[in-house]
């Protein structure tokens, strides 16, 4: 498809949501990247079946498990549900072989998807190669749309260095990001033509390793240290991508104290039980992601990505806001942490979320952590060595009501996780 003809098209149909971002660093300015769309609003429906497909970088269920446990945790209201169906070394195309029995057979009313990877077979851009995943992309999206699925069509990433593994690669580093950036604006085009949402996972992830690099030097690497599968940074970088492509919107709460009164209030999910003495006692059913704390440097490190992308700013907000303050500074001890800020930070609000990275609601959030990690774990197994095995070969459909068994107290321990919380905020003044 022409270039000036696909630029003319998108401005036609995409939605009026996409916007220019900042301009790419100098070192970057061979990569032409097309704006990509942004949804008006959350894109989520409560009770939606939410299918997380792609390949190896799925299958390493890590951007995933953070998606459904952030879903789980954060947005509870939603009750929503997720199936992970990663599978190493597959492209488009060979999805489509088992989305119908892998996947529509479950009903979901939401998928996304992380194909392009291994559809660009690690080779400088080829147009040949690039229709073929236009034409596997688009089979794909019209496929979920028919079973009445709403899609999120993630872009591929990039990569760090030339996998060693793949015999048939050619080219540079920057010859292969480059065939992705196209494969990336690929998507943008199919999402416009079939008008589904787009998730972009290149452009956040060029960026942050570039950051990385600056900050850390070259063996921080976003990707992954093979080149192709990100440590646990990057896939903090990919989860960022799929949960802004949904529409959140990140506000998960106000806590506001009167300083004056004494009186404290809260939005939506918390639950003020008493507030005496600046100790406000509170029951919340939204709880933020809380990875805990960890290494800065490490691109293995949740941490570490959170540090390279605005995830808990734009996605992750428990504000904690002060009225009528009689102090130019206040101490805020939230369990066993305490933090001061001055009275016109909290008079704008403070995120909980992002200043403490140990406190009372982080437990909570990792037993529902650890329960999502095991469905997804089972799930690899169920369809992988179960479903796509000798005994799927032999009864397929006595082999899916077997394993379904098996899946159920692990869906079942995800949902008995989702437990209020009471906890305590204590504001002094200084």
């Amino acid at each position: 498809m022409n270039r000036r003809f696909c630029l003319l098209y998108l401005s036609l149909v995409l939605p009026l949501a996409a916007k220019e971002l900042a301009p790419l660093p100098d070192t970057l300015s061979a990569y032409v990247l097309d704006p990509a769309p942004e949804p008006s609003g959350l894109l989520l429906r409560k009770g939606d079946r939410v299918a997380i497909c792609g390949d190896s970088i799925t299958e390493q269920k890590r951007y995933s498990v953070i998606m459904e446990a952030y879903l789980t945790a954060s947005l509870p209201e939603l009750e929503i549900t997720c199936r992970q169906y990663g599978w190493s070394g597959e492209q488009a195309g060979g999805f489509l072989g088992r989305l119908q029995s892998d996947v529509l057979r479950f009903q979901p009313t939401f998928a996304t998807s992380c194909y392009g990877m291994n559809d660009f077979r690690y080779v400088p851009y080829n147009e040949q190669i690039a229709e073929e995943y236009r034409k596997n992309e688009t089979t794909m999206v019209q496929a979920f749309k028919k079973a009445g699925a709403r899609v999120l069509l993630g872009s591929p990433g990039i990569i760090d260095t030339v996998p060693h593994w793949v015999k048939s690669a050619a080219g540079t580093k920057e010859d292969l990001n480059l065939s992705l950036s196209k494969f990336r604006n690929i998507g943008i085009q199919i999402a416009a033509a079939e008008q589904v949402a787009f998730a972009d996972v290149y452009r956040p992830m060029l960026v942050a390793d570039y950051d990385a690099e600056k900050l850390h030097g070259p063996d921080f690497m976003v990707a992954g240290k093979d080149g192709v599968h990100p440590g646990w940074a990057g896939q903090v970088v990919m989860a960022y991508a799929f949960l802004k492509g949904m529409g959140i919107d990140g506000d998960l709460g106000t806590i506001t104290f009167d300083a004056t009164s004494g009186k404290a209030s809260s939005s939506f999910g918390h639950e003020v039980i008493s507030s005496q003495d600046g100790k406000i006692t509170l029951k919340s059913t939204k709880i933020p992601f809380s990875p805990g704390p960890g290494d800065l440097k490490s691109d293995d490190s949740i941490r570490a990505g959170l540090a390279l992308i605005p995830f808990d700013d734009e996605l992750n907000r428990i504000t904690l806001k002060v009225a009528s303050p009689s102090a130019t500074s206040y101490e805020v001890t939230w369990g066993e942490t305490s933090k001061t800020y001055s009275s016109e930070e909290l008079a704008k609000g403070v995120n909980l979320a992002k200043d403490f990275q140990t406190h009372p609601l982080l437990p909570a959030f990792k037993k529902i952590w650890d329960a999502v990690a095991a469905k997804q774990e089972y799930e690899t197994r169920q369809i992988k060595q179960l479903v796509h095995g000798p005994e799927g070969a032999a009864d397929l459909e006595g082999t899916f009501a077997v394993t379904e068994k098996a899946r159920a107290p692990l869906a079942k321990a995800i949902a008995d996780a989702k437990q209020p919380v009471e906890h305590v905020i204590t504001i002094k003044a200084k």
